[in-house]
């Protein structure tokens, strides 16, 4: 469990990235960090994992401060950044060098994943590699390392449209119970069927910290010939299909989540939507 407790951080003494960020991450849920550019989501996860410090506030890992970084927090947590580093070595030093550092880390599930992107005959050095083949490599090593806490940074980008489908394979598996999943993505269609939970940051603030299931409860998702007239409308968008809207839900209906949508509406109605999903 992932929490955040009135967090303040800012890279400039004068103006502040974060003001206040209060956020729970839970086991069992597949979460989707969402914010415009410069909102602050690398920074935020960071501060998470204990590689940048709160000015103010705390940031926790299971009940203890991220910024300890022990070797327990450490070894039940992966982080996979969007800018990847990697040593000068081959797919199977890599291997042997960092998976005893992951209790649960399965060479078997690790080979499967590398075959799935037709990377497991690769034999070459890591650093040389592609961005997409360095981007594989990594995914193939998170998800094989089994981790209770999984963060990833933007993992869609550099992967063309047959590797993504497999990342989204990869993911739906993936996830259970016991395990939390944070991914920060622009690409929300690339999630979109995986994210059953929604955090959206936006002016130093946590705007929407819910469930799929609480988000749909209170808010439709539709596409009609005209705008609605039923309920407050939060958010409309003319489409080549018809008026796609985000509104009120006075008649209890379910509609599928659209990710695009709710985060279109949440900036345009901050207060509202934080007062709504407290």
């Amino acid at each position: 469990m992932i929490q955040l407790k009135n967090v303040e951080f800012g890279y400039d003494k004068n103006r502040k990235l974060f003001n206040g960020v209060d956020l729970l991450l839970e086991p069992g849920h597949f979460y989707g960090l969402l914010g415009r550019n410069g909102a602050g989501k690398t920074t935020l996860l960071k501060i998470m994992t204990g590689l940048l410090f709160p000015q103010a506030g705390e940031a926790l890992i299971d009940g203890e401060p991220a910024y300890k970084r022990t070797a327990h927090q450490l070894s039940d947590i992966y982080f996979l950044q969007e800018e990847i580093y990697v040593p000068h070595l081959k797919i199977k030093q890599y291997e042997e060098a960092f998976a005893p550092f992951y209790p649960n880390f399965s060479h078997e599930q690790f080979m499967y994943y590398l075959t799935e992107f037709e990377m497991d005959n690769m034999l070459g050095f890591i650093d040389k590699f592609s961005h997409g083949q360095k981007k594989k490599v990594m995914i193939a090593f998170a998800l094989a390392a089994n981790v209770p806490l999984l963060i990833m940074d933007e993992p869609t980008n550099g992967l063309d449209i047959p590797s993504k489908s497999i990342f989204r394979k990869f993911m739906a598996a993936y996830a259970d119970e016991q395990k939390t999943v944070l991914i920060s993505t622009h690409q929300v269609r690339d999630l979109h069927s995986l994210i059953d939970a929604v955090s959206i940051i936006d002016n130093g603030r946590m705007i929407l910290n819910a469930s799929g299931d609480v988000i749909t409860d209170k808010l439709v998702f539709d596409t009609n010939d005209e705008k609605t007239k039923e309920g407050k409308l939060y958010y409309s968008e003319e489409t080549p299909r018809g008026i796609q809207q985000v509104k009120e839900n006075v008649n209890h209906i379910d509609t599928p989540l659209d990710l695009e949508l709710l985060f279109n509406a949440a900036v345009l109605n901050k207060q509202e939507f934080t007062e709504m999903f407290k």
